[in-house]
């Protein structure tokens, strides 16, 4: 195919939302560089009616001859003679709206108590070829003319505005949509229903689209999208160059939101505000989800991949915009902070195991974004980005903006990415990224001090015994006290596994990678620098984030076994007076990771200080939400009066009992502690699993069915049983998988999970692919602790069916075998 080459496709639909059907005609213009004897395109679920061709210079279409290979997805259309230059093909067919969020399909809502349906669709990363016959591949662009038929009293949307409305009888219209400019068929997207639109007027029309009802809780949203696209022009210097930018809240949706051209389609809670219903960390992500989807307008959609493999230059960049545009719009939500407990560590955790992946995906046309590959295209690939951002400062901006240009309606490789940003910056730039992109792993630098000199040595870190000769070319921040109070900040480049670096003066203590901007973790070989930088975490001399960067580097040496629970256990005693959230959320979670894995003497201990902790955190900032409080207050205390709880502290619980006896009665309490009360509730009393469980069918909108959702999850051991049934039985399948893998995390029925999977697994396969891929890693990895042998057991006979998930089953045995070595050691 790669002498092939479509130009323009016509593609004509007729949905029907009765009978979930729909009719197809797909004409594409093909520009054939070589002489063939057949076109093959993508196609799968198709009924393929007839093919049929016109060639060069001739003016009818001729019917030919096809072939299909389901197992493949190819449509092979034999062309009558050998041909090349400009021909067309005619393909008609049908299709059925589907039910399972992939494809073309269909999506629930109610409406006057009566159940109905839109159909909306989702192509990333090769579902098109299920909707209409292609050359589904990101480096394939085209420009689309799009026509649907559909009922008078529906409304049908695409990625470009409506350029006419035909009556075709009293029942049916033809609804034809201006010209595309050219862009990949993953990007394509075709919508129909009665959907409901509120607008923003402009050089380019923002509107929030929803089903009927909903229309009172788009204007928040609305506003921030028009603020965060006129924040992305201003910053890429590039107008977007549509008509119009279409945010879909579209119920039924296996992720987060979906960057269509022009036609973003979103969650309903990542889109539309609640209020008393939306927390202020459910407005913070909804606001980083739509700055994301919008950077992909230019990243992925101006600008392609030119193959699968490189799908980090789509991601990576919108998870670190994502971020930036919303801590430069509100830069007292502690966006940046988020942003190292969130993305940063979630990078680390998944980059740390042996059995890990490059950012640049080796496998080409296979790559997919899979629980295994999401946290390194996303978030390895966002958090080296920073690091590129904070070395290169402004010519960051200006490469950004150079590589768009350069390849704007195109496709692009790494090697172009860098190369564009070699031209603005005059760095080589090359040089210093291909081992972050191209090779899986990241370093840890040991340093130690004599005299004034530092000596450092670079290694990859695992936390199984791994031998590697990797090296990194590590841009290094040193922030170095002097004896007399002064400080520096010092910048080096390490390009070799050892180096020495010499600074003058006398030196009190230094902290590489200051701020934490560079993905590494470092250890600290000299004892007296520790202890300094200990006395300076306690008296909160260093920034919160340096002051996390060395607790979390502390937990990983512990998790790897090179040093042991006492020693980081000590260190916490530092942040026993803290005041930041970020440092403190890091410090509960990582005890609530230790509970959860040790069951010995050591479990005893981590619960007594994990108590003190959640304790005199909540004494700090109360128990209730202060009117004006911080949001990473706000979003601290939540998680505090969960893991309180957890850690046996009876304040949370009665704390928590009392706000839920208020939810029974009818009576409102303050949304930002609403999800961790219900989870409290479910925890402590088995009697309120009835009560959720009864109450859950009459919630009508998403930020409560989550919260609920999340309260099953929360239940005792002895309501296990129950929670999962009405799980499998009545939870809708976009959120099913949420309550089976929180309770995988959940001390009270994580040991009991992996039994219930094994037994449940044919009907866990039929979980959208992605949802099945977390429950698999959460169990297998956290349920599977001291049943190690049991499990690898079990998966050398039961064959998994999707084969990406063999890379999450590596994953998560590998986090299985992690845990149970820290179980083994302090049992």
């Amino acid at each position: 195919m790669n002498n092939t080459i479509p130009t323009h496709y016509i593609i004509k639909l007729e949905p029907d939302l009765n009978t979930f059907e729909f009719k197809g005609q797909t004409e594409i213009f093909i520009v054939i560089g070589e002489p063939t004897e057949q076109i093959i395109l993508n196609a799968v679920d198709l009924k393929i009616n007839y093919c049929k061709v016109i060639l060069k210079d001739r003016k009818k279409y001729q019917e030919v001859s096809f072939s299909e290979d389901p197992e493949k997805e190819l449509l092979i259309i034999q062309l009558p003679v050998k041909t090349k230059g400009e021909i067309k093909v005619l393909i008609d067919y049908k299709g059925e709206i589907r039910n399972d969020m992939r494809g073309f399909y269909r999506s629930r809502y109610s409406k006057d108590g009566e159940m109905k349906f839109i159909a909306i669709t989702q192509f990333e990363e090769t579902e098109a070829r299920k909707c209409f016959p292609c050359f589904d591949h990101p480096k394939y662009k085209a420009t689309f003319d799009v026509e649907m038929v559909v009922d008078k009293n529906l409304v049908a949307i695409s990625n470009n505005p409506v350029s006419e409305e035909i009556d075709l009888n009293d029942l049916k219209k033809i609804v034809r949509f201006q010209k595309t400019v050219k862009m990949s068929t993953y990007l394509v997207f075709f919508g129909v229903g009665e959907f409901e639109f509120v607008e923003d007027p402009g050089d380019i029309l923002v509107r929030v689209i929803t089903t009927p009802g909903k229309l009172q809780f788009a204007d928040v949203g609305l506003k921030f999208a028009r603020k965060a696209l006129n924040w992305l022009e201003d910053y890429y210097d590039i107008k977007l160059p549509l008509p119009k930018i279409d945010h879909i809240a579209v119920a039924d949706f296996a992720f987060g939101a979906m960057e269509n051209w022009g036609a973003i389609t979103y969650r309903e809670n990542l889109i539309l505000y609640y209020p008393d219903k939306t927390s202020k960390a459910a407005l913070e992500t909804m606001y980083e989800v739509i700055a994301h989807e919008l950077t992909h307008q230019w990243f992925g959609d101006l600008v392609s991949p030119d193959d699968w493999r490189y799908l980090w230059l789509n991601e990576s960049f919108a998870t670190l915009f994502g971020y930036a545009i919303t801590a430069d719009c509100y830069p007292d939500w502690g966006i940046w902070e988020n942003f190292a407990l969130g993305t940063i560590n979630s990078a680390f955790a998944r980059d740390s195991l042996i059995e890990t992946f490059p950012i640049e995906l080796p496998s080409g046309e296979q790559a997919r974004i899979t629980q295994s590959t999401a946290p390194i295209i996303y978030s390895k690939g966002g958090s080296v980005l920073l690091m590129l951002k904070s070395y290169l400062g402004e010519n960051f901006k200006l490469g950004i903006r150079h590589y768009l240009k350069k390849f704007e309606y195109s496709t692009a490789s790494s090697d172009d990415f860098w190369q564009a940003f070699e031209e603005v910056s005059k760095e080589p730039i090359t040089k210093m990224m291909k081992g972050w992109i191209e090779q899986e792993g990241y370093p840890l630098i040991e340093v130690e001090k004599k005299d004034n000199v530092l000596y450092l040595k670079q290694n990859r870190f695992t936390y199984l015994s791994y031998t590697s000769p990797q090296k990194w070319f590590i841009p290094l921040t040193i922030w170095v006290q002097y004896s007399n109070g002064k400080s520096q900040l010092i910048r080096k480049m390490m390009q070799q596994k050892s180096e020495k670096i010499e600074i003058k003066g006398d030196i009190n203590a230094y902290k590489i990678n200051y701020e934490q901007k560079g993905f590494y973790r470092v250890k600290y070989n000299d004892e007296s620098n520790l202890k300094e930088l200990s006395k300076l975490v306690l008296n909160e001399k260093l920034p919160p984030l340096d002051r996390w960067g060395l607790e979390n580097d502390l937990f990983a040496f512990l998790i790897q076994e090179d040093i042991p629970i006492t020693q980081y256990l000590e260190f916490l005693d530092n942040f026993l007076e803290e005041d930041a959230p970020l440092p403190l959320e890091s410090v509960i979670s990582h005890l609530y990771q230790l509970y959860n894995i040790i069951k010995g003497s050591f479990r005893a201990k981590i619960k007594e200080i994990g108590k003190d902790f959640s304790e005199r955190i909540l004494e700090k900032i109360g128990y209730e939400p202060k009117p004006d409080e911080l949001h990473a207050v706000s979003n601290l205390r939540s998680m505090v009066i969960w893991t309180a709880a957890i850690f046996g502290s009876q304040k949370s619980i009665d704390f928590a009992l009392n706000q839920f006896s208020k939810i029974k009665n009818g009576e409102l309490i303050h949304v930002d502690i609403k999800g961790a009360v219900l989870r409290v509730a479910s925890y402590i009393n088995e009697k309120n699993i009835d009560w959720l469980i009864q109450n859950f069918e009459k919630l009508d909108n998403e930020p409560e069915r989550i919260n609920f959702v999340a309260a099953l999850g929360s239940a005792k051991e002895s309501e296990m049983k129950k929670v999962l049934q009405f799980t499998m039985d009545k939870i809708p399948p976009r959120i099913k998988f949420y309550p089976i893998v929180l309770m995988a995390r959940n001390p009270n029925t994580s040991p009991f999970m992996w039994d219930w999977f094994v037994a449940n697994i044919k009907g866990l396969e039929k979980f959208h692919p992605s949802h099945f891929e977390r429950i698999l890693d959460e169990i297998v990895s956290n349920s599977g602790i001291e049943k190690e042998e049991e499990v690898e057991k079990f998966f050398k006979s039961y064959k998994i069916k999707e084969e990406t998930l063999q890379d999450v089953l590596k994953m998560a045995l590998e986090k299985l075998k992690i845990n149970n070595k820290v179980q083994k050691r302090y049992k």
